[in-house]
């Protein structure tokens, strides 16, 4: 019976740091003097985490990206990525983030899941950190993003953004730094 107890006791201690850490990962508050014009322009996708089965199959031939960024009138926001695959072909995606009642709160809908996009913290002139909420269906999961103006970011910055991933219960081996990529020509 001790056995089964203690078993009982390992699982339930489980269920709780699970719980725990989707928790945290929902209370994660964008930054508070967010201005939204800080993040028009080009950027570099620096580093990327989440413990989503996508990043996970992934983690191993991903490559640095590229992001423009374009504040809209209405306060919404623009979003064109961009990669060079292996092939020598280009993948692009564009969204449109829309504004929340939250400063520096997006939401977008992308493949039947709903995306809530958060600026935790934005030094415009050198970084964005940024994590992202996906619901679909009934799973959750987070990825945290950080990008950079350059291509190349202190070892301070990159250790924010460790700190937010652990934070929302990202796996350390799910922390990556893609390699450098050539960029998409002009669409």
């Amino acid at each position: 019976m001790t056995l089964m107890c203690k078993a009982m006791t390992s699982l339930l201690t489980l269920l709780a740091a699970v719980l725990c850490s989707l928790s945290v990962s929902s209370e994660v508050l964008p930054q508070a003097d967010f201005d939204i014009q800080g993040m028009a322009g080009k950027w570099y996708l620096i580093g990327i985490a989440s413990n989503s089965q996508w990043l996970a199959s992934r983690r191993a031939t991903m490559k640095m990206s590229t992001a423009v960024l374009t504040p809209t009138a209405d306060g919404d926001l623009e979003m064109s990525f961009a990669s060079l695959t292996s092939d020598g072909s280009c993948w692009r995606k564009n969204k449109l983030a829309k504004k929340t009642d939250v400063p520096g709160k997006f939401t977008y809908t992308c493949e039947r899941s709903l995306k809530d996009v958060r600026v935790v913290d934005l030094k415009s002139d050198e970084y964005a950190l940024i994590h992202v909420v996906k619901k679909k269906e009934a799973e959750t999961t987070t990825v945290t993003k950080l990008y950079g103006r350059g291509e190349e970011l202190g070892a301070d910055v990159k250790q924010k953004f460790r700190q937010l991933a652990l934070q929302a219960g990202t796996l350390p081996e799910n922390i990556v730094f893609p390699p450098k990529n050539a960029e998409c020509p002009a669409a």
